[in-house]
């Protein structure tokens, strides 16, 4: 149980370690709702696929809140387990997991009583209005599995242990493409189908979650400790705000800017959204790096080595920046294709060729969300907050200006030219943070 190869493995090589089972996991989270829209738009209809898109940038917020608070919980963690602070550690564990259920209780049913609301509001199109609903209730019950395996993987995470989260969700992605083709196919259930199958699956994957972290902390050795800490869940909350906003940046200005979208009709929103989902798998690469180097920041301060902190972030620089050309010329290679693939042989030349110019584009700038991510991994596993927290806020800004005010202007195209903008400004502003320093400072008064 007690990893520390990222305190002793050569940096560029423990980040690999840790990155690649918690990419692997991310890409089969993805695969929740890339089987969702591949089947129904494949199986039903493009007016299904731009129902589970019209409600996609909305989701894709509460992942990324899940995933931000289980991140910023588990710097908390990470710095505990690389000092030894195993009692601590186990307190911090328990608080996380039961701050992050209350809330994911609270939002589930907010979001139930509010569905038809929400999708109205995201000027879903007339034609989709219910079939969008419909997804979004159900989606919205299982809320409480969605934040508890993210919040569990955080931790697995924070100790090293990836590879455990990793093997859970290749079981239940796979257990929710079965599902998703019996609940739309077989059963004809269209879009609530495909709903279901995704609850079912997160399901199994947060309880099995939840029984081996359990078995795997009662192992470590350390004092009794209580299940919750109010002053634990204060120092989780100055971390994982912030850290929450960092994740959910990019889908927030995806559900404002959604709104914008919106009003090209449903075609144009069908290739948008096929779009996306591309967009959001290429991303996971990006992100899995900028997580990784968070738990190898925090451990590494734990432990009294911030030298290792700055060699560390210059390769996770390398690491993406590779990444980033391999992303590129895949996608230059295979657009279309990879558009046909969600939408099917039927689909109409407005949303081809919105998904397929929009994917062009933004291939071109993946490099940006992976130095802006591995940037902001260092401030967040530090507990350096401040101008992480406004580098965020001013990307989630600008793309939702450009966006609105552009759009209606000169097309739906202007979408496309706000999220680059927002991520290098993002970038920019941690990287200014980041040579200052004070990282390391903010490090040593967070108990490192």
């Amino acid at each position: 149980m007690q990893n520390t190869y990222l305190l002793t493995y050569k940096p560029w090589k423990a980040l690999l370690i840790l990155a690649f089972p918690m990419i692997l996991g991310n890409l089969f989270q993805q695969l929740y709702t890339m089987a969702d829209t591949a089947i129904v738009g494949r199986f039903v209809s493009s007016a299904a696929l731009a129902a589970v898109g019209a409600s996609y940038s909305l989701t894709n917020i509460f992942i990324c809140i899940a995933i931000g608070g289980g991140v910023g919980s588990s710097m908390i963690v990470a710095r505990y387990f690389g000092g030894g602070e195993y009692g601590k550690m186990k307190r911090a564990i328990y608080t996380a997991l039961l701050a992050f259920l209350a809330i994911s209780v609270l939002l589930g049913l907010l979001g139930l009583v509010m569905s038809r609301e929400i999708m109205v509001l995201l000027n879903t199109p007339e034609d989709i209005l219910d079939m969008a609903t419909d997804y979004l209730g159900i989606y919205f019950l299982g809320l409480p599995f969605l934040f508890m395996y993210n919040v569990l993987s955080s931790m697995f995470n924070a100790l090293g242990r990836s590879t455990i989260p990793l093997a859970f969700l290749v079981f239940s992605s796979a257990l929710n493409v079965v599902l998703d083709l019996y609940c739309v196919i077989e059963l004809g259930m269209g879009v609530k189908g495909a709903a279901w199958a995704t609850l079912f699956s997160q399901g199994i994957s947060a309880l099995l979650s939840f029984i081996v972290l359990m078995r795997a902390i009662r192992k470590l050795s350390g004092e009794r400790v209580s299940i919750f800490s109010l002053a634990e869940l204060k120092g989780m909350v100055r971390i994982a705000i912030p850290s929450i906003l960092q994740q959910s940046t990019v889908s927030i200005g995806m559900m404002l800017v959604q709104s914008v979208v919106n009003s090209f009709g449903t075609e144009a929103l069908a290739g948008y959204s096929a779009g996306m989902r591309i967009e959001s798998i290429c991303v996971v690469f990006m992100n899995g790096f900028g997580t990784a180097i968070s738990s190898y920041a925090a451990q590494n301060l734990g432990a009294g080595m911030a030298e290792r902190v700055r060699k560390g972030y210059r390769s996770s620089l390398v690491l993406v920046s590779i990444t980033a050309l391999l992303l590129l010329i895949t996608i230059e290679a295979g657009k279309e294709s990879l558009i046909r693939l969600f939408i099917g042989d039927g689909i109409s030349e407005t949303a081809l060729s919105t998904g397929v110019d929009y994917l062009a584009f933004i291939a071109c700038f993946f490099i940006l969300i992976g130095f802006k991510m591995s940037t902001d991994g260092v401030l967040r596993g530090s507990g350096d907050m401040a101008a992480f927290t406004i580098a965020n806020l001013v990307n989630l800004s600008i793309r939702v200006v450009v966006a609105m005010l552009l759009a209606p202007r000169i097309g739906i195209g202007a979408v496309w030219y706000a999220v680059p903008i927002g991520w290098a400004a993002n970038w920019l502003i941690s990287l200014a943070e980041y040579r200052t320093g004070r990282w390391q400072k903010a490090g040593k008064r967070n108990g490192t």
